[in-house]
């Protein structure tokens, strides 16, 4: 017969295997968005930077 020490270790043990299995997901998708936001950030600059180049090349010519 199963005690009551035991059956309260099995249910503390679930719980804590559940809470590990959770909070692993919930990083996964911390980092996901973390990496997807560096990403977007990262273009936005690339875009601004090809923006302030074609700008100055149009500067340049319309000089000559």
């Amino acid at each position: 017969m199963v005690g009551k020490f035991e059956i309260g270790k099995d249910a503390v043990q679930e719980l804590t295997e559940s809470a590990a299995t959770h909070v692993g997901r919930i990083a996964t998708i911390i980092t996901a968005a973390v990496r997807e936001i560096a990403h977007e950030v990262g273009e936005l600059a690339t875009e601004a930077f090809e923006v302030k180049d074609a700008a100055s090349k149009a500067e340049a010519d319309s000089a000559v």
